[in-house]
């Protein structure tokens, strides 16, 4: 048997390595489009975020008045959560979100955005976490995931490069190669700012749209709609990422 050479996975490292700058990075990455969209569909709630991270979601749809509780893989996410106002009054469990439970099991919509769902380090953790997003979900609940769609195009030279992020104050880069066998994509993020530059290295396991509606099948799950943005705008063949409703 031959040992396989992908590190073992680590639900702390990227919330650990970006948790000081996530939110002067992704703060205000479409937060009012993803409020809104994430308040209709929950249909006044509970919502469950997987993810939770410093809150960038979460405090918002709590100041609208959902009720809203988390998981959370870094404590140092954690913490800068509990630093902001209503911050202490959100439950969060720390630990993998594919494996962790909260004891409600009544929620009216569960949450994984900005492309978390690969950050689970193969297909069976991704199948888990379908179901364990299933089993907190009340009848008629949606679990609602948003995520890019690859251009595999980008990687044939090797490497693709392209701005992430261009902010006030910072630039983020981000250098990719994308194993088209494996399905993983391994980044790093050069991180620009006044405090330095900041590599942070990633390892992501692709899942296509497709391949994301058969895990949600097998969770229990039905794809009710996907959209190409948080708008609602069509998703179709030219549309970068996705924003696709499963409906227990």
């Amino acid at each position: 048997m031959v040992a396989s050479s992908m590190p073992e996975h680590d639900p702390t490292a990227y919330g650990s390595a970006i948790a000081d700058r996530y939110d002067a990075l992704y703060g205000d990455r479409e937060a009012e489009t993803t409020i809104e969209a994430v308040v209709g569909l929950a249909q006044g709630g509970p919502v469950l975020e997987m993810g939770i991270g410093t809150g960038r979601v979460a405090l918002p749809l709590r100041e609208r008045g959902l009720c809203v509780a988390g998981i959370e893989g870094s404590p140092e996410m954690v913490e800068r959560l509990r630093a902001k106002p209503g911050g202490r009054e959100i439950e969060v469990a720390v630990g993998d979100f594919a494996a962790t439970r909260l004891a409600a099991r009544d929620f009216g919509l569960v949450l994984l955005n900005l492309n978390a769902i690969f950050a689970l380090p193969d297909q069976d953790a991704q199948v888990r976490c379908f179901a364990n997003a299933a089993a907190h979900l009340r009848p008629g609940g949606r679990f609602v995931v948003e995520a890019m769609v690859l251009e595999p195009a980008l990687h044939r030279e090797g490497v693709a490069v392209a701005p992430r992020t261009f902010g006030e104050g910072h630039v983020e880069l981000q250098a990719s190669r994308y194993d088209a066998a494996a399905q993983r994509i391994t980044r790093r993020l050069v991180l620009l700012g006044a405090g330095g530059v900041q590599v942070v290295s990633v390892e992501d396991r692709y899942a296509w749209p497709g391949e994301l509606d058969l895990m949600a099948r097998m969770g229990g799950l039905a794809l009710e709609h996907r959209w190409g943005a948080w708008e609602g705008t069509p998703f179709t063949s030219r549309s970068d990422r996705h924003v696709s409703v499963y409906r227990r």
